[in-house]
Formats: C-alpha cells, structure tokens, sequence
C-alpha cells in the first residue's frame, strides 16, 4: 500500500447546471436518497488516501451547503473546506487549489456532479499520479466518432482505438497542476478539464481505466439513469449482505 504522500481531493461543486433545467443547483438535486453532492463526498469520505476535501462551491451556496450536505449528513470523518467558486470550473480549480494545506503534494480534481466514483478508481488515480506526475480517468469510446466542419459535413473519422471518453477523477502532482493553472491564466486559455491544461506545459497524462457508470449528473435523463445505476448498486449490497456466508 503506497503511503507518504499528502492528498487533496478538489471536489468543484459550484457549476449551475443550466442543461438540468432546475432552480437549484444540480448538486443538490435528491438522486433516490440525498443530494447527487453527498452521494460523492460519501465516497471520497471512505478513501483511505484522502488526507482532506477541499469542496468548490457557488459564493451563495456556502450556508446552504454546509446546513443541508455537511452537517444534515454527519460528514466529519475527514477534513472538507469549502471554498468560493468562480465563474468557470478552470477558475475554481484554481481557488481550490490555493486552499490546499501546506502539506499536500497529490491533488485529485472532481466533478460534485459524479458521484458514481469509486474507492478502487480514486485510489489507483492517485498511485498513477505518484509514478507518472498526472492521471486522467476515462474509458475506450463504444461509437464511432466523427469531425464535421462549421457546415456540419464529415471531415474525419478517427481511429476509434485510440478516442477515450475523458471523466474525473484527474489526479496530479501539486507542482505540476498549479504550473499548468497559472500558465493557462498567463495566456488566457481556457479549457475543459484540467488535463488539457497540464498536456499545455509539456506534462504526459496517463490515462487508466475508469468505469462506464461514472456518469457526470448533467440532464433531467441523466438523473434516470443515475437513479438506476443507484438502485442497483444498493440491491447488490443487500443481497451480500443477505447471503448466509455472511450472517
């Protein structure tokens, strides 16, 4: 078991979620149970690899947060600071990025909005991160991918082999994440996630498998879809828990 290291783990929870159509932020949205937030922090929570949760949130969101997820859930087992969001992801990151504690040397970033992460998948991002200085989670494309121009007409089929499908959690070296953050805030570039960033400055990202249910809660259909990944996630647990091996 890989020890030493000090791990942030940067959850951005700030987005509005305009595509959900709601007038809540989607974070808080009830998936089944409690808020699609909770449901990650929860697992974040369990790692045994995160040393403190660095929570992104909007600047009016910060009470509501703290009442209806932190406290409303007994979330204590670990250290979460919540910190004020920006306009865009890549400036929240940043935000949480200069909360970390002095001690921190790996940062995993998170979407709040992903909350079908697991223990297994944040802790082999964080050994892929201590060998190779920056990991991306994501998984092999199922569909042919097509580039079209301003026109909407075909201009490249690529190789489906080699096309992932990015998620989070991305996980990096302190050093070389805040390099690739003020860099990009230097020239002004904006990008989708943060390994874009870190591809920027030089840095090769490895990627490692992730999971097909690590769905990011972005539509109203998304929330059926999470509701049934859910659903069958608990029915699984129960039916362990119910076999005589281990009563």
């Amino acid at each position: 078991m890989y020890k030493g290291s000090f791990v942030s783990a940067l959850i951005a929870a700030a987005g509005q979620g305009k595509r959900m159509k709601s007038d809540i932020n989607k974070q808080y949205l009830k998936l089944v149970d409690k808020p699609i937030l909770a449901h990650t922090l929860e697992v974040f929570l369990r790692c045994d690899m995160i040393d403190e949760i660095i929570l992104i949130v909007g600047q009016d969101e910060m009470k509501f947060c703290q009442e209806e997820v932190i406290d409303k859930y007994g979330f204590n087992q670990k250290p979460i600071k919540l910190v004020f969001g920006g306009k865009e992801r890549q400036e929240s990151v940043l935000n949480g990025l200069n909360s970390v504690s002095n001690e921190t040397e790996i940062v995993v970033t998170h979407d709040g909005a992903r909350p079908f992460i697991t223990v297994d998948i944040i802790e082999r991002s964080i050994f892929g991160a201590h060998d190779n200085g920056a990991v991306g989670v994501g998984v092999p494309v199922k569909d042919t991918i097509k580039v079209v121009d301003e026109d909407k007409n075909i201009i490249d089929t690529p190789k489906r082999s080699k096309l992932w499908q990015i998620q989070t959690p991305q996980t990096f070296s302190l050093s070389t994440l805040k390099k690739a953050h003020l860099h990009a805030q230097k020239e002004g570039f904006l990008g989708t996630d943060d390994s874009v960033l870190v591809e920027r400055i030089g840095q090769r990202v490895k990627m490692i498998k992730g999971s097909y249910e690590n769905i990011k809660i972005t539509t109203p259909e998304d929330l059926f879809f999470g509701e049934s990944i859910l659903k069958r996630r608990q029915s699984k647990i129960q039916k362990s828990n119910n076999f005589p091996g281990n009563l």
